[in-house]
């Protein structure tokens, strides 16, 4: 599958639609994002069943502020409507299919007991 610009109209269709989404923030003045690009479009053709998407932060900065992203390239992952990984600086190859395939084996009923946990303790400290 290859790469699909996310806009801030798209991106929770995107998520809540699809199983894993992976977004590569980027910046067109970005020079490790250039270097980036190639890889993540190679390994974007490799996991048809992964959306691989790209948020341009200089035409969609109220998206890239609401995720907080201070650098660029910044990579987060999604899996069932939770980001569970987020990095800046761009990956070499080896390793962004490391973490797909971690993020394939994560037990996502554990993540979404932890999840509920964490915001039970945040909501007794309000």
């Amino acid at each position: 599958m290859a790469t699909v610009e996310i806009t801030k109209d798209t991106l929770q269709d995107t998520i809540e639609n699809n199983d894993i989404v992976i977004i590569d923030f980027w910046a067109p003045w970005c020079g490790p994002c250039k270097s980036f690009a190639p890889i993540y479009e190679a390994v974007s053709e490799k996991h048809d069943d992964i959306v691989f998407a790209k948020v341009n932060t200089e035409e969609e900065q109220e998206l890239a502020a609401g995720f907080q992203i201070r650098s660029i390239p910044t990579l987060m992952i999604f899996r069932d409507q939770i980001a569970i990984f987020s990095q800046a600086g761009m990956l070499p190859e080896s390793a962004l299919e490391e973490v797909i395939g971690k993020t394939r084996e994560l037990d996502m009923d554990q993540v979404r007991k932890e999840v509920a946990e964490q915001q039970a303790k945040a909501q007794e400290q309000a």
